[in-house]
Protein backbone atom coordinates (compact mmCIF):
# COMPACT_ATOMS: atom_id res chain seq x y z
CA UNK A 1 0.00 0.00 0.00
CA UNK A 2 0.90 3.60 -0.77
CA UNK A 3 0.80 4.13 3.39
CA UNK A 4 3.08 1.30 3.98
CA UNK A 5 5.43 1.91 1.60
CA UNK A 6 5.71 6.01 2.73
CA UNK A 7 5.98 4.69 6.55
CA UNK A 8 8.54 2.22 5.47
CA UNK A 9 10.88 4.73 3.49
CA UNK A 10 10.14 7.49 6.18
CA UNK A 11 12.16 4.90 8.62
CA UNK A 12 14.79 4.00 6.53
CA UNK A 13 15.42 7.98 6.35
CA UNK A 14 15.50 8.26 9.92
CA UNK A 15 12.55 9.34 10.50
CA UNK A 16 10.34 7.71 12.77
CA UNK A 17 9.06 10.58 15.21
CA UNK A 18 5.65 11.88 14.65
CA UNK A 19 3.67 14.81 16.19
CA UNK A 20 1.51 12.83 18.67
CA UNK A 21 1.84 13.28 22.26
CA UNK A 22 3.91 10.73 24.24
CA UNK A 23 4.26 12.18 27.40
CA UNK A 24 2.36 14.37 29.52
CA UNK A 25 3.91 17.93 30.46
CA UNK A 26 2.80 20.25 33.28
CA UNK A 27 3.00 23.92 32.73
CA UNK A 28 6.20 24.21 34.94
CA UNK A 29 7.82 21.56 32.71
CA UNK A 30 6.85 23.72 29.40
CA UNK A 31 8.10 26.71 30.63
CA UNK A 32 11.25 25.22 31.47
CA UNK A 33 11.42 24.46 27.69
CA UNK A 34 10.56 27.63 26.73
CA UNK A 35 12.93 29.40 29.29
CA UNK A 36 16.01 27.29 27.49
CA UNK A 37 15.34 28.75 24.54
CA UNK A 38 15.11 32.11 25.21
CA UNK A 39 18.56 31.60 27.52
CA UNK A 40 19.78 29.82 24.42
CA UNK A 41 19.52 33.05 22.34
CA UNK A 42 21.51 35.21 25.24
CA UNK A 43 24.27 33.13 24.88
CA UNK A 44 24.31 32.74 21.07
CA UNK A 45 22.18 29.66 19.98
CA UNK A 46 23.88 27.96 22.79
CA UNK A 47 21.87 25.51 24.77
CA UNK A 48 23.01 24.88 28.49
CA UNK A 49 24.38 21.84 27.99
CA UNK A 50 25.77 22.56 25.19
CA UNK A 51 24.00 22.19 22.12
CA UNK A 52 22.39 24.27 19.69
CA UNK A 53 18.99 25.74 20.04
CA UNK A 54 17.68 24.14 17.11
CA UNK A 55 17.62 20.71 19.59
CA UNK A 56 15.07 22.25 21.24
CA UNK A 57 12.30 22.02 18.24
CA UNK A 58 10.53 19.41 16.52
CA UNK A 59 11.63 18.00 13.67
CA UNK A 60 8.20 19.48 12.12
CA UNK A 61 8.30 22.76 13.92
CA UNK A 62 6.77 26.14 12.67
CA UNK A 63 8.39 29.59 13.65
CA UNK A 64 6.95 32.88 12.74
CA UNK A 65 8.81 36.42 12.99
CA UNK A 66 7.98 39.22 11.61
CA UNK A 67 8.87 40.59 8.49
CA UNK A 68 10.59 37.18 8.13
CA UNK A 69 7.48 34.74 7.86
CA UNK A 70 6.99 31.66 8.35
CA UNK A 71 9.65 29.07 8.89
CA UNK A 72 8.63 25.18 8.71
CA UNK A 73 11.04 22.67 9.67
CA UNK A 74 14.46 22.61 11.47
CA UNK A 75 15.88 24.00 8.72
CA UNK A 76 14.04 26.91 7.69
CA UNK A 77 14.15 27.46 11.15
CA UNK A 78 17.76 27.29 11.21
CA UNK A 79 18.05 29.58 8.46
CA UNK A 80 15.42 32.16 9.90
CA UNK A 81 17.29 32.23 12.79
CA UNK A 82 20.75 32.54 11.15
CA UNK A 83 19.15 35.62 9.22
CA UNK A 84 17.65 37.37 12.28
CA UNK A 85 20.41 36.61 14.60
CA UNK A 86 23.04 38.13 11.82
CA UNK A 87 21.71 41.49 12.38
CA UNK A 88 21.83 41.15 16.48
CA UNK A 89 25.40 41.67 17.82
CA UNK A 90 23.69 40.66 21.46
CA UNK A 91 20.81 40.11 23.15
CA UNK A 92 19.67 39.79 27.03
CA UNK A 93 16.21 38.83 27.73
CA UNK A 94 14.86 40.42 31.28
CA UNK A 95 13.49 37.04 32.77
CA UNK A 96 11.98 38.85 36.35
CA UNK A 97 10.19 40.55 34.41
CA UNK A 98 8.36 37.99 32.25
CA UNK A 99 4.68 37.58 32.20
CA UNK A 100 3.32 33.61 31.58
CA UNK A 101 -0.07 32.82 30.74
CA UNK A 102 -0.85 29.24 30.60
CA UNK A 103 -3.68 28.03 28.55
CA UNK A 104 -4.10 24.79 30.17
CA UNK A 105 -2.73 22.70 27.15
CA UNK A 106 0.31 22.54 24.77
CA UNK A 107 0.06 26.63 24.56
CA UNK A 108 1.98 28.80 26.90
CA UNK A 109 2.19 32.59 26.47
CA UNK A 110 5.34 34.44 27.60
CA UNK A 111 5.26 37.97 27.65
CA UNK A 112 8.92 40.02 28.19
CA UNK A 113 11.56 42.46 27.60
CA UNK A 114 15.07 42.43 26.19
CA UNK A 115 17.45 44.86 25.37
CA UNK A 116 20.62 44.26 23.29
CA UNK A 117 22.94 45.69 20.06
CA UNK A 118 21.80 45.43 16.68
CA UNK A 119 23.38 46.03 13.60
CA UNK A 120 22.07 49.25 13.15
CA UNK A 121 22.05 50.66 16.87
CA UNK A 122 21.00 49.82 20.74
CA UNK A 123 17.80 48.86 22.52
CA UNK A 124 16.41 48.63 25.17
CA UNK A 125 12.38 48.13 26.42
CA UNK A 126 11.52 51.57 27.07
CA UNK A 127 14.20 53.55 26.37
CA UNK A 128 12.29 55.65 24.19
CA UNK A 129 8.80 54.43 25.54
CA UNK A 130 7.78 53.29 21.82
CA UNK A 131 10.84 51.63 20.98
CA UNK A 132 11.59 48.08 20.43
CA UNK A 133 12.68 45.34 23.52
CA UNK A 134 8.98 44.42 24.75
CA UNK A 135 7.60 40.76 22.54
CA UNK A 136 5.18 38.09 23.36
CA UNK A 137 5.75 34.61 22.09
CA UNK A 138 3.42 32.13 21.84
CA UNK A 139 4.50 28.59 22.14
CA UNK A 140 2.97 25.12 21.66
CA UNK A 141 5.22 22.30 23.44
CA UNK A 142 4.62 19.09 23.57
CA UNK A 143 6.77 15.91 24.66
CA UNK A 144 10.21 18.36 25.73
CA UNK A 145 9.91 20.10 22.28
CA UNK A 146 8.52 23.04 21.08
CA UNK A 147 6.05 22.38 18.08
CA UNK A 148 5.46 26.21 17.47
CA UNK A 149 6.26 29.62 18.55
CA UNK A 150 4.90 32.68 17.17
CA UNK A 151 7.42 35.65 17.54
CA UNK A 152 5.72 38.90 18.36
CA UNK A 153 7.53 42.30 18.18
CA UNK A 154 8.91 45.28 16.42
CA UNK A 155 11.51 43.98 14.32
CA UNK A 156 13.00 47.62 13.98
CA UNK A 157 15.06 47.03 17.17
CA UNK A 158 17.00 50.28 16.89
CA UNK A 159 14.05 52.52 16.26
CA UNK A 160 14.92 53.98 12.72
CA UNK A 161 11.81 53.77 11.07
CA UNK A 162 9.99 56.55 12.09
CA UNK A 163 8.97 59.10 9.43
CA UNK A 164 6.53 56.69 8.38
CA UNK A 165 4.63 57.24 11.58
CA UNK A 166 2.49 60.72 12.00
CA UNK A 167 3.14 60.78 15.42
CA UNK A 168 6.83 59.25 15.98
CA UNK A 169 7.82 61.49 12.88
CA UNK A 170 11.03 63.14 13.90
CA UNK A 171 11.46 61.86 16.35
CA UNK A 172 14.91 59.30 17.63
CA UNK A 173 14.67 58.61 21.33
Amino acid sequence: SIVGRASAEHRERGHDHMALTRETMTDEQRKSVALEYLKAFDNGGVTSTGGSILDLFADDAQVYFPKWGLANGKDEIGTMFGDVGGTIEKIVHHYSHFNWVFSGSDVVVCEGESHGIHRDGPWAAGEPEWSAGRWCDVFEIRDWKIQRVFIYLDPDYAGKDTDRYPWLAGQTD
